[in-house]
């Protein structure tokens, strides 16, 4: 039997405030330059919750509690990363009206967007927004990409 190939565990959060969704612009390939949810790798012994609260906070300066987090799905489709396979965890918060976002670790830039047209996501974001929104009851599951808000 070959080798099987490495699985690798991420955890990605659709942050909302007053319907609009916090986005990063990418720093690093794959998809530099495109928007994207915060997120990134689980570190060995931490759970995907604590992944979510502080890659949420190291890209965009969010902090949130693991209680806060509503689980939107498990995304594990073996291509939605160009990396390899990696299997996500996604979670949903919802913040307060006056939380700021700064852009740090990996985002180039952070932008809270209205929900309006979607396409233009990278990996499969789009998805878990929609999937969010559904969760979320937000009537309108598309990003709009047209302005940059930071």
């Amino acid at each position: 039997m070959s080798n099987p190939e490495t699985i690798r565990y991420t955890a990605d959060v659709v942050c909302v405030r007053d319907g609009h969704v916090l986005l990063i612009e990418r720093r690093w390939p794959p998809h530099q330059g495109q928007l994207a949810l915060p997120g990134g790798h689980v570190d060995a012994g931490e759970t995907a919750k604590a992944a979510a609260v502080r890659e949420l906070f190291e890209e965009t300066g969010v902090s949130v509690h693991e209680d806060e987090l509503a689980l939107i799905g498990v995304y594990d489709a073996p291509d939605r990363d160009p990396r390899g396979w990696y299997i996500s965890v996604a979670f949903a918060v919802t913040v307060p009206s006056d939380t700021e976002a700064k852009a740090g670790d990996d985002a180039a830039v952070v932008q809270w967007k209205t929900p309006a047209d979607r396409t233009g996501l990278a990996f499969d974001h789009a998805d878990i927004v929609s999937d969010a929104a559904q969760h979320l009851g937000i009537s309108r599951v598309r990003i709009n990409l047209g302005e940059r808000n930071t």
